[in-house]
């Protein structure tokens, strides 16, 4: 599958100065998830009400927000799992 992670780069990009242990954890996550077979990418949790289109999977306290369009990945967010949801999407 392909991956965009146009919408977090800059997230990434202050993530790999500020706290590197993170920014591999992130990037193995997301190398993870772009591996897994169309079938294989449901296992990962989905969100409910009006954010039942997202799918988010956890590293360390914090959650990667994404989404499946066809055959292409979407990563829409990355923050801690205290900040991620209120008024982001």
């Amino acid at each position: 599958m392909r991956i965009d992670t146009f919408k977090i780069e800059k997230i990434l990009r202050n993530l790999a100065h500020k706290d590197p242990s993170l920014f591999r954890a992130v990037q193995k996550k997301i190398i993870q998830i772009a591996a897994c077979e169309p079938a294989e990418v449901e296992h990962f949790k989905n969100l409910r009400y009006d954010l039942s289109h997202l799918k988010r999977v956890q590293v360390g306290s914090f959650v990667l927000v994404f989404r499946i369009k066809g055959d292409i990945i979407i990563f829409e967010d990355f923050d801690h799992h205290d900040r991620i949801y209120k008024n982001r999407f």
